[in-house]
C-alpha cells in the first residue's frame, strides 16, 4: 500500500514528495501578493463592547471584577513589575490612593531595587499633594539606591520647588558624600549660584576639584571666579591646578586657558611666559594645540624675532617627528641642521644636532646609501669653519670623516677636494697636497685627478701639473679628454713639440673612449700651427681608420679653406668629394652618401662654375617607398634612396647577366648536338 498522505504533502515516511515537473509555473506569485492576500482574507478583530456604569452597584461589580483580574495576573507572574504598575495605576485612576499605595508597597516587597516603582510611587504622592510621604519615599530610595542620580535630582528638585532651600542643600551635601559624577557637582554649584551663595559655591568647588582633579574641573572653577571678577583668585586657581596635576597628568588646555586669561587682562608678557613655561615642560605629543595657540599669540602680539622663533620651533618639531620615524632620513637631517644654522647665536645647539646626525651612519657599505650621508660631514665642516670660526674643530671633522669612509670599497672625491681647499684657505699648501696625495694613493679616480690639477693650476705650479697629468694618463689612458687637456697645457706653455708628441702618443693607444675628439683636437692644433701638409697627413691617417662622412666633409672644407686661389680651392674640394663618394658608394652607405652630396652641392652653389651644380644634382637620389618583411611575418613600409648611378650599374649588370645566360644556353645546345653526332657514328661502325 502506498503511504497515507499527511497535511503538507508529506507521507508516513516523513520525506518530502518527489517533484515531477520542475519547470517554472505559468503564473508567478510574488511575496508581496501573498502578504496582500493574507491581509485581505484575515477576519475582523472583535472588540470588546464599551461598558457604561450607571449606578454604584455596577461600579462595585466592575471594580471587583478588575481587581480579581489584576490579582490573578500578579499571582501568576509575581516578578512582572509592569503588571504591578498597571494595577497601581488603575487603582489610582479609581481614586483609591490608599489601595494604590498598598499595591506599590507590595511591589517593592517583590523588587526593592526597581527604580520605576520608586519613581511612579513618588509621582503619585506628589500628584495627590502628599509631600511628607513623597519626601519619605525619596529618602528611602536614596538610602537603598544611593548611586542612582535620578532619585537625588528628583529629591532636590522637589525640595527646591517646595521652597525648602536649606533642605535641598542638605540633600546635596548628603549626595556629595557619595562622590558622584561631575554633573552632580555642577548641579550643586548651579543651585548655590541661583540663590547667590557665592561662598557656598566656592566651597563646593574646593570639594569638586579634590574628588575630580581633571583639567576641565579646574577650568570651570577658574571661569566661575573670572565671571565674579576675582582676578587674583583665578591666578591662584591656575597655579594650584598646575601644582596639583603635576607634569605627569598636566593638560595643555590648562596653560592655554591661563594664557588667554592673561591676554584678556592685558598681561601679554605674563601670557608669553606661561606659553614658554608650558612648551618647555610638556612633551611634544601632548602640546600640539598649545603650540598652535602660541603661534597665533606671537603673530598677534610678538615682534619679528619672536615670530621667527615660533616658526623655527614648529619646523623643529616636525623634523624631530620625522626623524623619530626614520633616523637615517638624511635629507631631513640636512634640513634640520640648516634650520638650526639659520637661528642666530645657536652654535652649541647646531653642533649638537650635527653630532646626532653624523652618528646615524649607514650600516652597510653601499655607496648609494652613503651619498647623502656624506653631505652632513661636509656641511658640518663648513659650519665649524665659517659660522663657529673654529678652524681646528673643522679640521678634526674632516679627519674623522676620512677615517669613517671605507675607502677600499668606495670614496668621495668631493670630500678630499673640500678638505684640500680648506687647508689652502688656512694657508697650509703642504697639508692640502698631502691630503690629495693620500686620496690618490688610497683610491684614485678621475675627479680627484682633475681637482688636484685644478688646484695646482691655480697655484701656477706647472711642473706639478705635468706630473699629475702623467699619472692621470697612466691611470686612465683611454680618457681622451685628459690627453687633450694635457696637450693644450703644453701648447699654452709654448711647448709645441711636447704637445705634438702627446697627441702622437694618444692616437696610438689601442682603446679610446672618444677618439673623434682626440683626432679633432690634433688636427685643429696642426691647423692653428699653419702646417697644412701635416694636417692633410692627419686627415689621411684618420681616413685609413674610419670612413665616417663627417671626416670626408671636414677634409673637403679644409681643402676649400687652405688653397691659394678660388679655382684650385674648388678643384681640391671636388676631388675630395669624388673620392668620398666613390668610397661610400663602395661601402653601400646610403644616408652617408646623401649627406655628402648635400654638402657637396652647398659648396658648388657657393662657388658656382659652369655645369658643376648640375653634375652634383644628377647624382642626387630619389626617395622611394619600399616594403620589407619582419621576423613575425608582417610587412613594414619604409623610405629608401635610389641613386641614379646605382640604377645604371644595375641595368648594366642585368644586360651582362642576360648575355651570360644566352652564352651558357648556347654552349649547352652545342654540347647536346655533339653528343648526338657521336652516337650516330657509333651505330654506323657497329653495322
Amino acid at each position: 500500500m502506498g503511504d497515507v498522505a499527511k497535511p503538507g504533502g508529506y507521507g508516513q515516511s516523513a520525506r518530502p514528495p518527489k517533484i515531477k515537473n520542475k519547470s517554472a509555473a505559468a503564473v508567478q506569485i510574488t511575496a508581496e501578493q501573498l502578504i496582500r492576500e493574507a491581509y485581505e482574507r484575515q477576519g475582523s478583530v472583535q472588540k470588546a463592547p464599551r461598558q457604561k456604569v450607571l449606578d454604584g452597584e455596577e461600579l462595585s461589580d466592575y471594580q471587583m471584577r478588575r481587581r480579581r483580574e489584576f490579582e490573578e495576573g500578579v499571582r501568576k507572574n509575581r516578578s512582572n513589575i509592569a503588571e504591578w504598575l498597571r494595577y497601581a495605576s488603575w487603582e489610582e485612576s479609581q481614586n483609591e490612593v490608599h489601595r494604590a499605595r498598598s499595591i506599590y508597597e507590595r511591589a517593592m516587597d517583590v523588587d526593592s531595587r526597581s527604580q520605576t516603582v520608586y519613581i511612579k510611587y513618588a509621582e503619585m504622592e506628589m500628584k495627590n499633594k502628599n509631600t511628607n510621604l513623597a519626601r519619605n519615599l525619596y529618602d528611602r530610595a536614596v538610602t537603598v539606591l544611593p548611586r542612582v542620580s535620578q532619585f537625588w535630582y528628583r529629591y532636590t528638585y522637589m525640595e527646591e520647588l517646595l521652597g525648602n532651600i536649606d533642605g535641598a542643600r542638605e540633600i546635596f551635601n548628603r549626595w556629595m558624600q557619595w562622590e558622584p559624577e561631575a554633573d552632580a557637582w555642577s548641579a550643586f554649584i548651579k543651585f548655590e549660584r541661583r540663590y547667590g551663595e557665592t561662598d557656598h559655591a566656592r566651597a563646593v568647588f574646593e570639594r569638586f576639584v579634590f574628588v575630580h582633579p581633571e583639567s576641565k574641573t579646574w577650568l570651570k572653577w577658574a571661569k566661575f571666579e573670572e565671571d565674579l571678577g576675582e582676578t587674583d583668585r583665578v591666578r591662584d586657581i591656575f597655579g594650584r591646578a598646575i601644582d596639583r596635576l603635576g607634569e605627569a597628568f598636566m593638560d595643555q588646555h590648562i596653560f592655554i586657558s591661563f594664557a588667554k586669561f592673561e591676554v584678556r587682562m592685558k598681561e601679554v608678557e605674563r601670557a608669553r611666559a606661561i606659553y614658554k613655561y608650558a612648551l618647555e615642560r610638556l612633551p611634544k605629543a601632548k602640546s600640539q594645540a598649545l603650540y598652535n595657540q602660541y603661534t597665533l599669540f606671537e603673530k598677534q602680539y610678538g615682534d619679528r624675532e619672536e615670530i621667527e622663533d615660533v616658526v623655527a620651533n614648529k619646523r623643529r618639531m616636525q623634523y624631530q617627528a620625522a626623524l623619530k620615524h626614520d633616523a637615517r632620513d638624511y635629507d631631513t637631517w640636512i634640513d634640520y641642521v640648516k634650520l638650526e644654522e639659520s637661528v642666530a647665536g645657536n652654535i652649541e645647539r647646531t653642533r649638537d644636532v650635527y653630532e646626532q646626525a653624523i652618528a646615524e651612519y649607514p650600516r652597510v657599505t653601499d655607496k648609494r646609501l652613503w651619498r647623502r650621508y656624506i653631505y652632513l660631514w661636509l656641511y658640518y665642516a663648513l659650519f665649524e669653519e665659517t659660522a663657529a670660526k673654529d678652524v681646528e674643530r673643522a679640521r678634526q671633522v674632516y679627519v674623522a670623516c676620512v677615517e669613517l669612509i671605507p675607502h677600499k670599497q668606495f670614496t668621495f672625491a668631493k670630500l678630499w677636494l673640500q678638505y684640500a681647499w680648506f687647508e689652502i684657505r688656512q694657508g697650509d699648501v703642504g697639508a692640502a697636497r698631502r691630503a690629495l696625495g693620500q686620496a690618490l694613493g688610497m683610491c684614485p679616480k678621475d675627479k680627484l685627478f682633475r681637482g688636484y690639477i685644478e688646484l695646482e693650476l691655480e697655484l701656477r705650479e706647472f711642473d706639478r701639473v705635468r706630473t699629475l697629468y702623467s699619472k692621470y694618463v697612466e691611470f686612465n689612458p683611454t680618457n681622451c679628454a685628459t690627453w687633450v687637456e694635457f696637450a693644450k697645457l703644453e701648447a699654452a706653455l709654448g711647448e709645441d713639440e711636447r704637445c705634438r708628441a702627446l697627441f702622437e702618443l694618444a692616437v696610438e693607444q689601442p682603446t679610446l673612449d672618444m677618439p673623434e675628439v682626440l683626432w679633432k683636437a690634433y688636427i685643429d692644433f696642426e691647423y692653428d700651427q699653419g702646417d697644412y701638409d701635416k694636417t692633410r697627413e692627419l686627415y689621411e691617417r684618420l681616413l685609413s681608420l674610419t670612413d665616417h662622412v663627417k671626416v670626408w666633409i671636414s677634409l673637403a672644407r679644409f681643402e676649400l679653406a687652405v688653397a691659394a686661389d678660388s679655382e684650385s680651392r674648388v678643384a681640391a674640394a671636388r676631388a675630395v668629394y669624388e673620392r668620398a663618394y666613390s668610397r661610400l658608394k663602395e661601402l653601400r652607405l646610403t644616408e652617408e652618401r646623401l649627406a655628402l652630396l648635400e654638402s657637396w652641392r652647398d659648396v658648388e652653389v657657393s662657388e658656382p662654375q659652369q655645369g658643376s651644380v648640375a653634375a652634383v644634382e644628377k647624382k642626387m637620389p630619389r626617395r622611394v617607398r619600399k616594403r620589407r618583411r619582419l621576423d613575425d611575418g608582417s610587412l613594414e613600409e619604409y623610405f629608401d634612396y635610389v641613386f641614379p648611378d646605382d640604377e645604371e650599374q644595375g641595368a648594366r649588370f642585368k644586360l651582362l647577366a642576360k648575355a651570360h645566360m644566352w652564352k651558357q644556353k648556347a654552349s649547352e645546345s652545342a654540347a647536346t648536338e655533339q653528343v648526338g653526332e657521336n652516337s650516330d657514328d657509333n651505330e654506323e661502325d657497329g653495322e
